[in-house]
């Protein structure tokens, strides 16, 4: 089935372009074609006023601290406080309270534009460390609540095998880890790609795999030129670690054991040497960064422009989901290294779309999504220009318009392979996603 949309305004990569004719096939939900110049909707159409861009990817998503919001901002502390209270809501989570969770999580999201999420996925097994009778039902869980919610999901299966840098895990970290990386291999080749769905894999930390067992997970991705991703540098107190057991800064250990290179991503790499930012740079391995994050749990602000200028794709992710909003995401990368420099305009508003877009698909594995053009994914989202917030500038603006002045509750709508999963602010599938956000985390409160 093929469905025609007009977009009243179009972001085609390097400039906004009035009145756009886009053909979508629902089939295979891809664009089949675009025209421009149609200063008013043809027959049929399906018309999406204000401004359409290639759909937002959520590069970085730990689903379960949707959970966190509002509890963690009582009082003080830092990092590691905060570490305590996540896994106090890890510890309760079952295959079928994530499910419930993470569909409304990702229902959220679709709300705010994003059209593909990457899951950094380390909550495997039962409380204790014990298998699912399939080992893979939290996985599964998350891949469902995504197709439910309506967008494509990157599973970044996570090995998390230690509790710094050999030490064997915790008590709260016994459902995180499969033993060993092998075990880790085994148990995440069983998980199948399917539509809307790549498996890809993640090393949570240095300090949670140790080194030796490195480059069975980069191997393990190589072998199926899947996406790896791994926090990096997000602590100054890991850096320290890292130095003290191996002599090196974790930069330069997960290069000596293969794991950084093009479709790798470096999330945070907040707290880099010079040399690490030319490593990173000289493979081309991604930094994904999460700003509001960072800047909740006080970790710092990344070398991002450092990194980029060396070599490095820049992609978005919510993270711990203090807020969901990926235009807020790429404003604060831009605002945040005003506040460090005093300087302004680090990215142009087209550079930071193309973060929060093309390169954040990229890092996730969908090289095919990211751009309005034809034989690319159709998915995409509208961004009203006559909010409080949007209203006032002129249309060749609406980029900068939508980077610097919109958020995520100007989305108006949401299309996934041509099909419309927001319509005019509501979800089509989750009609009331506030209240199915408040219901799965009450479930969870002990």
């Amino acid at each position: 089935m093929q469905v025609t949309y007009w977009l009243e305004h179009a972001w085609l990569d390097t400039h906004v372009e009035p009145g756009v004719v886009l053909d979508a096939s629902t089939t295979d939900g891809r664009i089949t074609a675009v025209r421009t110049g149609a200063e008013a909707p043809p027959p049929g159409a399906v018309v999406l006023r204000g401004l359409t861009i290639p759909g937002l990817a959520n590069a970085h998503s730990h689903a379960f601290h949707r959970a966190l919001r509002g509890t963690v901002q009582v009082g003080s502390g830092t990092f590691w406080t905060w570490r305590e209270v996540m896994y106090g809501v890890a510890q309760r989570l079952t295959p079928d309270s994530y499910f419930a969770l993470a569909r409304a999580v990702y229902a959220e999201m679709a709300l705010a534009g994003i059209t593909a999420v990457g899951e950094f996925h380390y909550l495997h097994h039962a409380p204790g460390g014990t298998p699912y009778a399939d080992p893979n039902a939290m996985g599964d869980a998350l891949i469902a609540a995504a197709a439910d919610a309506g967008i494509r999901i990157t599973l970044l299966d996570t090995a998390y095998l230690s509790s710094g840098f050999g030490a064997a895990p915790e008590q709260h970290q016994l459902r995180f880890s499969d033993g060993t990386a092998d075990a880790w291999a085994e148990r995440v080749s069983a998980l199948k790609e399917r539509e809307g769905v790549r498996i890809g894999a993640a090393v949570h930390s240095v300090r949670a795999v140790p080194a030796e067992q490195l480059s069975t997970v980069a191997r393990w991705a190589q072998d199926r030129e899947a996406p790896l991703h791994v926090h990096l540098s997000e602590q100054t107190a890991e850096n320290e670690a890292c130095l003290a057991a191996h002599g090196r800064t974790p930069t330069q250990l997960l290069a000596d054991h293969g794991v950084l290179g093009a479709r790798t991503t470096g999330v945070h790499n907040t707290h880099m040497t010079d040399a690490d930012v030319s490593l990173i740079g000289s493979t081309s391995t991604g930094t994904c960064m999460c700003p509001t994050t960072e800047r909740d749990l006080a970790d710092g602000i990344g070398p991002a422009v450092a990194l980029q200028r060396a070599g490095s794709p820049l992609s978005l992710g919510s993270d711990s989901h203090a807020v969901i909003d990926l235009l807020e995401e790429a404003r604060a990368m831009e605002l945040n290294e005003r506040l460090r420099t005093r300087t302004r305009g680090h990215w142009t508003a087209a550079a930071l779309l193309r973060a929060a877009t093309t390169d954040g698909h990229a890092a996730l594995g969908w090289s095919e999504a990211g751009r309005l053009e034809t034989g690319a994914l159709a998915d995409f989202t509208t961004i009203a220009l006559d909010s409080v917030r949007t209203a006032g500038p002129v249309p060749r603006l609406a980029a900068e318009t939508a980077v610097f002045a919109a958020s995520a509750a100007d989305v108006r709508h949401t299309i996934v392979g041509g099909r419309q999963v927001v319509r005019d602010g509501v979800h089509t599938s989750v009609p009331d996603v506030a209240q199915t956000l408040a219901d799965s985390i009450a479930a969870l409160r002990g």
